[in-house]
């Protein structure tokens, strides 16, 4: 009298997915070694800047943010380290920066690192990773002081 339904019901329960899912501490790594990234990013611009001829080094009067090359590698090295830890032993790839931007665009640029760096800062609070946490307090720290500097022009 009835025919049967061919079709699944869409009351029954669906299969367990199949791909694999991530612990919290995981994608902490994740999170962290990408807010890394992005702040290593930052501070080889910042880098490539502080190089140029017409920088302005730190300690010299001025205006705009002074810029210390030797600190901003010595930095960079110490954050693509702790990416690379976080990475499973991959050095994040690192792209030549650009030169095609001013002296001025120091201020914007220490301002988006201080940025990444807090935010580095708050996963790393979160995963409970130290040697990161000093890192990054440490980059606020050094990407606050020209922040300040300007606030007073």
């Amino acid at each position: 009298m009835y025919e049967p339904i061919r079709t699944k019901s869409v009351h029954t329960m669906a299969a367990a997915p199949e791909f694999p899912h991530r612990s919290r501490e995981e994608e902490l790594d994740i999170r962290l070694a990408g807010q890394l990234t992005a702040l290593l990013t930052v501070t080889d611009e910042l880098h490539a800047l502080a190089r140029r001829p017409d920088a302005r080094p730190a300690g010299a009067p001025g205006t705009g943010p002074a810029l210390d090359a030797a600190a901003l590698a010595d930095a960079a090295e110490r954050i693509a380290e702790q990416v690379a830890r976080l990475s499973g032993g991959h050095y994040p790839l690192r792209a030549e920066p650009s030169d095609a931007g001013s002296p001025s665009r120091a201020a914007a640029l220490q301002q988006r690192a201080r940025t990444l760096a807090g935010n580095a800062l708050a996963v790393a609070t979160s995963r409970g990773d130290t040697t990161v946490i000093a890192l990054a307090a440490e980059r606020m720290e050094a990407h606050s002081e020209p922040v300040r500097d300007l606030a007073r022009t």
